[in-house]
């Protein structure tokens, strides 16, 4: 079931839509390559205090700048990442990810990337707007991902 931020005027699913088989594949290759930057910790499904909860599929931090503490947790997480990476399932609209995106860069996220797997697309969102880019090699902040690597 959707619901409309008030706060966001972004649709956030109540009970979250559950992600495709395509739609975690895609997550690991990206996370796998993230991994390897060692001045980074990608963080899947982390929610963030933005309204009543934005959850991308991916948030990247500098490293060091995320600390759990097991005694106790954060529901909705205060600091933004310098990257979120969204990726599309088949249940979801591409609008409705881009909307999300620029709530997120007006949230002081640095660059959001939504992927949509069907055509090998790339949408880079940051303050400058929204740039299409197709399989390649996509930088921001210093985070690379090679998406020939993701969709080979």
């Amino acid at each position: 079931m959707l619901a409309e931020s008030e706060e966001t005027g972004v649709e956030e699913t109540e009970d979250r839509e559950m992600p495709s088989l395509n739609h975690s594949y895609i997550c690991l290759q990206i996370i796998r390559q993230l991994i390897e930057n060692p001045d980074i910790e990608p963080l899947p499904e982390l929610t963030l205090d933005i309204g009543k909860g934005l959850t991308p599929d991916i948030s990247v931090y500098p490293k060091g700048k995320v600390a759990p503490n097991f005694l106790k947790d954060y529901p909705k997480y205060p600091e933004m990442p310098i990257v979120a990476i969204e990726v599309i399932s088949a249940s979801q609209n591409i609008q409705d990810l881009l909307d999300k995106s620029e709530v997120l860069i007006e949230n002081n996220v640095k660059a959001v990337w939504t992927i949509e797997p069907f055509t090998n697309t790339i949408f880079v969102t940051t303050k400058d707007g929204i740039k299409k880019s197709l399989t390649q090699e996509i930088e921001n902040e210093g985070i690379k991902v090679d998406f020939k690597k993701v969709f080979g």
